[in-house]
């Protein structure tokens, strides 16, 4: 269970909190530019577009921790927007593994698989289903954005 106060900062600089999308669902993904999964971003989107006016956000967080993201926030933008057309809100570079790890993740790592495995995030575009009674699930990067066990938990746990 996520509950703690968590301070995000987007890509644009601005601070958001993770209270900012209480009530949401919030599938959070460790995302990079130069990965082999990096055409979950398409799929990513149009979960977006599917199901923001419902109650659900995409929340990607670009990760360094693979060696695989862009250089910096700019060059991450662009290649986010001009390349998969993405809408949904970006945090700055974070790291998701490691001493440096971001306070959101340092709570993220703690959930269970459906292997019934926790521990450090293992690659690119590992997938954490925030619902709003506070649960968290987790998806490991091959589980694809649109997999029947993520669509389903989403559909059961959107406000209204």
């Amino acid at each position: 269970m996520l509950t703690k106060e968590i301070e995000l900062t987007m890509l644009d600089g601005s601070t958001r909190s993770l209270t900012d999308f209480a009530g949401k669902v919030v599938l959070v993904v460790n995302v990079a530019s130069r990965c082999g999964l990096s055409p979950q971003y398409e799929t990513l989107e149009k979960l977006q577009e599917a199901y923001q006016d419902r109650g659900f956000t995409i929340l990607g967080v670009p990760s360094g921790s693979f060696k695989q993201e862009l250089k910096d926030d700019a060059a991450i933008g662009g290649y986010c927007s001009s390349t998969w057309g993405v809408t949904f809100p970006l945090t700055q570079k974070t790291d998701v593994n490691g001493r440096k790890r971001h306070e959101l993740y340092k709570n993220l790592v703690k959930t269970r698989d459906s292997r019934g495995l926790a521990g450090p995030v293992i690659w690119n575009f590992e997938k954490f289903l925030l619902l709003p009674d506070g649960n968290v699930l987790r998806f490991r990067p091959t589980v694809k954005p649109d997999a029947p066990e993520i669509i389903e938990a989403i559909e059961a746990n959107l406000p209204g």
